[in-house]
């Protein structure tokens, strides 16, 4: 029932969506938070002061989905996680130890076109900028060793910036202010900041000039 009443909601004007999402679905919205023409089925939804989604993205499957202050999920995004507590054999041997969420911070933006597998925690930390469009974020895959489904979290630190047309891999992280060039694939951690990562696999490329590029030190995560 609630799948085909999420549905349902999406054509409304938001203030009758946003009454329904609130009454039926329990989600926390700010009253300057903002649902656009998307179909949203998750378990927990928490939108802060000016967070967005907008057009046409396909959100569904998650345990939960936080937007931090005035963080941004742009157009045409599919996001989605396998579920938990399923009669599935999947991800049974991770049982507690995994959680299928999207996490954004503040000033955080996700912009158009890209596939995200939240089927393990990914975190998007304060002020980064996941840009362009056409990359993959994939939190599982098949163990060849044990030959089952696994999944890693997946974590970016806060003002960093990944190019258009990437692949972050399970078990992915990205350090604090730190750049992912475009057409990279990422498999692993990375360990310093303030570098510039790029190549498939990524590898560190070289150390970035924190005085000299103001996307680190800016206080809004809108770009003009």
């Amino acid at each position: 029932m609630k799948k085909i009443l999420s549905l349902l909601i999406i054509p409304l004007p938001w203030f009758l969506k946003r009454l329904l999402y609130k009454l039926f679905f329990k989600y926390e919205l700010h009253p300057t938070s903002r649902i656009g023409l998307s179909w949203v089925m998750v378990d927990n939804l928490s939108l802060a002061q000016d967070a967005k989604i907008g057009n046409l993205n396909v959100i569904k499957g998650l345990n939960n989905l936080q937007l931090g202050e005035r963080s941004r999920i742009g157009s045409l995004n599919w996001i989605t996680a396998f579920p938990l507590n399923t009669n599935s054999p999947h991800f049974q041997h991770e049982i507690g130890q995994r959680m299928p969420e999207l996490v954004l911070g503040e000033h955080t933006a996700i912009t158009n076109r890209h596939l995200i597998d939240c089927t393990n925690r990914i975190e998007i930390k304060r002020f980064t900028t996941f840009a362009g469009f056409r990359s993959t974020v994939l939190t599982h895959s098949i163990d060849l060793k044990t030959c089952r489904q696994a999944s890693k979290p997946i974590t970016i630190g806060e003002y960093c910036f990944i190019g258009t047309g990437c692949i972050l891999l399970g078990g992915t992280i990205i350090p604090d202010n730190s750049v992912l060039a475009a057409g990279s694939t990422i498999t692993s951690p990375m360990d310093n900041t303030y570098s510039l990562y790029g190549g498939t696999p990524a590898k560190f490329i070289k150390s970035l000039e924190k005085e000299d590029l103001h996307y680190f030190k800016r206080t809004t995560g809108f770009i003009y």
